[in-house]
């Protein structure tokens, strides 16, 4: 944020670099809860039998289970709770947290839908507003309805005569979605609700949406089991989910993600089929032909295979084409014209040709398109018309990361986010017609910006690539090798980091602390070239990559192995456990959250079948047994002296399954062949990690951050409230 809202009273850290952190503390011996051990557990995989003695502890809902969970976050709260500065940091944290949010508003009709959070509320609360200036009233308030903070809503979309909203109630934290519906002209809930939705939208078309949702599981393995099955139905407003039309199915193949779109006008209905996270089939029909597809409905296909992203991001009524945006032909990907009568590839028209930068997404909104640019990982924003003509840049505050601007057809303006290292978010409203944009939503802050700095630079790789990592810090921090610094990653699926707001990671900053962010092969950064040079045999580059960037940050004396915190979650969370197997020697603390860490059994939990394509999996052949074998953080857990480690998880995690967690801390413990802790964190009533309540947050990353400032052998330090 160039020129932030200050509060008058401002909270700020001490300032000071610790120039002799304290190396010499007290080691603590710790007696780790003892697991059992099943000799006869394990799989015969292409000749080789690979024991798996902690199996049974995939039994999420197993007494034994829940008593081992019970006896490890004992260990792990009776350590943390012997930091002496544990408390002041969650204070700091809840000082640092406590601003007010607001989402940029969603129109329906003439509603304006705005989530609000006051600074501390567990949950955002949904208002609804009549015109932009009127006066918010609740929609929605899931603290009202669960003090708890565990429940979750979210809009999901309203019908085309804006009478309807569909929203989606998420429990705990897992991916499993209930979905509901209000009618607006009245402010109350139906009676519709649709059970066993997971990975779904809605696409409203007439008086219904279509849907996509699983068999009901199995009582006991709901998060679990293996999803498979996936169907699209079309449920109309009033009847019930037994009468829901079914729209698609494929009976004999239960690995695949399925989802249905329709086109603002509703001329047209869409479909997604994939095999996983990476490539995908796009097929289409004729809405104003047929009405509702069956499963007998032929669909016209637009990009059969799954090697290819080829999706439909509009219909332009006034030429009858479709706007699809595409990486055929075009790595770094391109926006054609597509006649839906003719649309082979030899008959696409470019609309917006590929460029040298990454072209990320392309929305539209009043009459224009809004296309979405990577370039070395930062936003760049262009309008054009929906010929491709006329280009415009739109003038960001500062290098970071932009979104929004859509909008329907007629609309007159919108609105974009922005935010960066030091921005949380400052929402715009952006004139359709002049092109201008002025602050809709800008947070007041609990910490002054203009003291941290933001540098990118390019290191080189094992093989010599270079990949470019992004350097946050104080002003006043010197490069004298032994700041406390945590450099973090995630390395696959296509996904891109650009610059992001980060409460968390202030209180490593005010400290005098180091954030690092690496963008790693296997993310989106460059396009698909860049995306499956860290992908299934190529995967060894992200964890080179990753090593790269720490002897890096040593090398130009940011900081130190002793100093030196590593963190990713998900697919990032395979990264720390790849990395720290392999390179135990260089660092000092390791936070591996919510991780895939057993790649020889990952599909055959929940969601696990669509990472293949990224991954490969070790039951197709002896060649992906072997790489996927020799860098599985769970397989590669051999005796050495570990960093100081706190893998970190959630009970109700039904995306990466807690098991990939309880059985890798379970065969570190007996390795540390070192003094420093390897603890396991577990997270109770909470998932994957969105919509984890505020009060949630705060306590996990207050232990977070004093298992690691304690491990590196810094104190943190407060200074009293500065009036400004």
């Amino acid at each position: 944020m160039k020129h932030p809202l200050v509060a008058a009273v401002v909270l700020l850290a001490a300032c000071g670099t610790p120039t002799e952190p304290t190396e010499t503390k007290t080691v603590e011996k710790i007696t780790y809860p003892e697991t059992r051990k099943d000799s006869t557990a394990g799989d015969t995989l292409h000749g080789t039998f690979l024991p798996d003695p902690y199996r049974w502890l995939e039994n999420d809902t197993s007494e034994e289970t829940a008593a081992w969970v019970k006896a490890q976050n004992a260990v792990t709260q009776d350590y943390l709770s012997k930091i002496p500065f544990r408390k002041d940091l969650a204070k700091r944290y809840e000082e640092l947290y406590n601003f007010p949010k607001v989402g940029a508003p969603f129109k329906v009709g003439d509603l304006y839908f705005v989530d609000k959070n006051t600074g501390l509320q567990n949950q955002f609360v949904h208002y609804v507003r009549k015109g932009l200036d009127g006066e918010d009233k609740v929609f929605l308030d899931p603290n009202a309805i669960d003090p708890a903070g565990t429940t979750t809503f979210s809009l999901m979309g309203a019908s085309n005569d804006d009478r309807y909203m569909a929203v989606g109630v998420q429990k705990a934290g897992s991916d499993w979605q209930d979905i509901t519906v209000w009618d607006l002209s009245t402010m109350k809930e139906l009676p519709d609700v649709l059970k066993w939705a997971k990975f779904s939208g809605v696409a409203w078309y007439k008086d219904g949406f279509f849907y996509s949702r699983y068999p009901e599981p199995k009582k006991g393995t709901e998060l679990s089991a293996a999803s498979k099955f996936q169907k699209v139905y079309y449920h109309k407003i009033g009847d019930a989910q037994a009468n829901d039309k079914l729209v698609w199915e494929d009976s004999k193949n239960g690995d695949l993600y399925v989802g249905a779109g329709v086109t603002e006008g509703e001329e047209f209905a869409t479909l997604y089929v994939s095999t996983g996270t990476d490539g995908f089939e796009m097929y289409y029909h004729d809405l104003r032909k047929g009405g509702i597809p069956t499963p007998a409905t032929k669909w016209t296909a637009l990009q059969q295979g799954f090697d290819h992203k080829t999706s439909i991001i509009d219909f332009v009524p006034a030429s009858g084409k479709f706007l699809v945006m595409t990486e055929v032909d075009a790595p770094n990907y391109r926006l054609v014209e597509v006649d839906p009568a003719n649309p082979t590839k030899e008959n696409w028209k470019d609309i917006i040709p590929q460029k040298k930068e990454l072209l990320e997404s392309v929305s539209t909104g009043g009459g224009n398109l809004f296309a979405s640019y990577l370039k070395d990982a930062t936003t760049r924003i262009y309008r054009y018309k929906k010929d491709g003509t006329g280009e415009q840049a739109i003038q960001l505050p500062d290098l970071g990361s932009a979104g929004g601007f859509g909008g329907k057809r007629d609309a007159t303006f919108g609105f974009y986010s922005f935010s960066s290292f030091t921005d949380p978010g400052t929402i715009f409203k952006y004139d359709y017609a002049t092109g201008k944009s002025e602050v809709f939503s800008r947070p007041d802050l609990k910490f002054d910006p203009s003291q941290f700095v933001t540098e990118q630079v390019f290191y080189p790789s094992k093989d010599g690539t270079k990949v470019p990592m992004f350097i946050v810090h104080r002003k006043d921090v010197q490069k004298n090798g032994k700041n406390p610094t945590l450099l973090y990653s995630y390395g696959g699926f296509n996904v891109s980091l650009s610059p992001s707001f980060s409460t968390s990671r202030m209180l490593l900053l005010e400290q005098g602390g180091v954030f690092a962010l690496a963008n790693l092969r296997g993310g989106g950064e460059y396009g698909e070239e860049w995306h499956k040079a860290g992908m299934k045999e190529k995967k060894q580059n992200v964890f080179d990559d990753f090593i790269a960037a720490a002897e890096y940050l040593i090398a130009q004396k940011w900081t130190d192995t002793p100093h030196l915190g590593v963190n990713g979650g998900s697919n990032g969370g395979l990264l720390i456990g790849a990395v720290m197997t392999q390179r135990p020697d260089l660092f000092g603390v390791c936070f591996p959250e919510v991780g895939v860490l057993d790649m020889l059994r990952y599909q055959k939990f929940t969601a696990g079948f669509g990472w293949v394509p990224e991954y490969g999996s070790a039951d197709n052949s002896k060649a992906e047994f072997d790489y996927l074998k020799a860098y599985s953080p769970l397989h590669n857990a051999k005796p050495a002296k570990y960093p100081a480690t706190m893998v970190m998880t959630a009970d109700h995690d039904d995306r990466v399954v807690p098991a990939h967690s309880f059985k890798f801390i379970s065969t570190l413990q007996p390795a540390q062949q070192g003094d420093a802790p390897v603890l396991i964190r577990v997270q109770t009533q909470a998932g994957h990690g969105a919509g984890m309540p505020t009060s949630m947050i705060i306590e996990q990353q207050a232990d977070k951050w004093a298992f690691f400032f304690h491990s590196v052998g810094v104190t943190p330090t407060f200074k009293a409230a500065a009036k400004h």
